[in-house]
């Protein structure tokens, strides 16, 4: 008789390395007590679940380590985070060290980590494993019901002659390459104009780094080490990115995977952007009139503390009428979008992202401005029904350059973001998932690999 299959959640070691690791830092916010992090919190406040808490989130790691709980028991309220960031800034563990952005409770890399405990564990949540199923299988996420393929991955720039490789290398997001491809031209148009010299990858592959929010993390470097190899092949030195979160995994996860080895310069489109105005290297000559306030991505403002190049670059636009929210107050905004919420609990999604834009509407503007092409697809959803536009600012930028930035293929989106009478932003996340996944499937119901 053959032995069972190894199970390694059964043995325990996987936790106990875990609750080794981790335990210090949770015993830090458990004292504590304070839990001025709940009122932060997106999901808090549309689920008024303390197992949603990041308080509770380190707490269970207490109860874990004294054999309380094991991650069979929590794993699902780990699904209730978007890894926003907002709840470190509030702790005050985080501002007792006078540096926001170094010297902070660590609940992100928390809630990453004990997704990963999950998945190794063989816990795994049903969408978001069709999710990352889908994304291997095609290389880039299942963003929209149009067939995701390599082959289609550089079609957004059809027209615009863009090289291959060079020094520095423009990353496109699968959001962008094959959903809202506006976004990406307008940027390659703005770069183009300025004299930035750049090119496009061989072959790129997804970031990696939902996979990696999701918990798997095996999947996600797979990702990784593609990606740097086609870098190193072309020849790059720096990266342009235009989603925070390709900015995150490129700035975060890539150097935890690759160590001293990984040096390559990651700029974001904002903070290059203003920098071309302030050198006079691009100019915005063409008024648009409209009243806009500006929507701070989390993980640009929360988490890398990148909140004024894109206020500098509004200000910059002539004709804009810009009601500004400051990026502190916006600790408690979010889009709802991030680390695989959306995929998994898209009710709780798209509530966060109805208040987000309701706050929006009281400005009396007609106008909600981003810079996370990820975070505009359900703000889109919700300022269709709110009647206010959602736009990227790389959008508003080409035009105010005099560019048109409007998308190609099957995914056009206007540059005036009439994007309410497109079916597939009312399907969202969640049924793309279900859309690409069930595309997978052979005969006998098997998901493939």
């Amino acid at each position: 008789m053959s032995a069972p299959p190894y199970d390694p959640s059964r043995d325990g070691e996987l936790q106990k390395e875990f609750t080794d690791k981790w335990s210090n830092a949770a015993y830090g916010c458990f004292s504590s007590g304070h839990k001025f992090c709940r009122e932060v919190c997106p999901v808090m406040q549309v689920t008024r679940n303390e197992n949603h808490s990041p308080t509770a989130f380190h707490a269970n790691v207490v109860a874990m380590e004294q054999g309380h709980l094991n991650i069979e028991d929590v794993a699902e309220d780990y699904v209730h985070c978007t890894q926003c960031g907002a709840c470190e800034l509030r702790c005050p563990n985080t501002l007792f060290t006078g540096d926001f952005y170094r010297n902070r409770t660590q609940t992100v890399k928390l809630v990453k980590a004990m997704r990963a405990l999950a998945v190794d564990s063989g816990i795994e949540q049903p969408n978001w494993k069709r999710w990352v199923e889908a994304t291997v299988e095609r290389k880039n996420e299942p963003v929209t019901e149009v067939p995701i393929e390599q082959e289609r991955v550089r079609d957004w720039a059809e027209g615009l002659d863009l090289p291959t490789g060079g020094e520095t290398v423009l990353f496109v997001d699968c959001e962008a390459a094959f959903y809202r491809t506006s976004v990406a031209r307008s940027t390659a148009q703005v770069l183009k104009m300025a004299g930035v010299e750049f090119g496009l990858m061989r072959e790129q592959w997804c970031c990696g780094g939902p996979s990696a929010e999701m918990g798997y993390v095996d999947h996600a470097r797979t990702f990784a080490e593609h990606n740097v190899a086609d870098w190193r092949a072309v020849g790059a030195r720096k990266i342009i990115a235009l989603d925070p979160h390709d900015y995150i995994a490129f700035t975060e996860d890539y150097p935890s995977y690759f160590g001293a080895a990984y040096d390559f310069e990651i700029l974001y489109i904002t903070e290059l952007v203003a920098e071309l105005l302030r050198e006079g290297r691009l100019t915005l000559s063409h008024p648009i009139e409209r009243v806009v306030t500006y929507h701070d991505p989390c993980r640009l403002n929360k988490r890398k503390g990148i909140h004024q190049s894109p206020r500098d670059i509004l200000r910059a636009i002539p004709g804009i009428t810009f009601k500004d929210v400051d990026h502190v107050t916006q600790w408690s905004y979010c889009s709802g979008a991030g680390a695989g919420l959306g995929i998994e609990r898209p009710e709780i999604t798209a509530e966060i992202s109805r208040r987000r834009v309701a706050r929006a509407v009281e400005l009396e503007v007609d106008t909600l401005v981003s810079a996370c092409v990820w975070s505009e697809r359900p703000l889109s959803q919700q300022g269709a029904e709110q009647g206010i536009d959602v736009l990227d600012l790389m959008e508003l930028v080409a035009q105010a350059a005099g560019l048109d930035g409007h998308g190609v293929g099957a995914r056009r989106v206007p540059a005036m973001a009439g994007m309410s009478s497109d079916e597939s932003l009312r399907r969202g996340l969640h049924q793309a998932a279900e859309l690409q996944a069930d595309a997978a499937q052979p005969d006998d119901g098997q998901v493939t690999r």
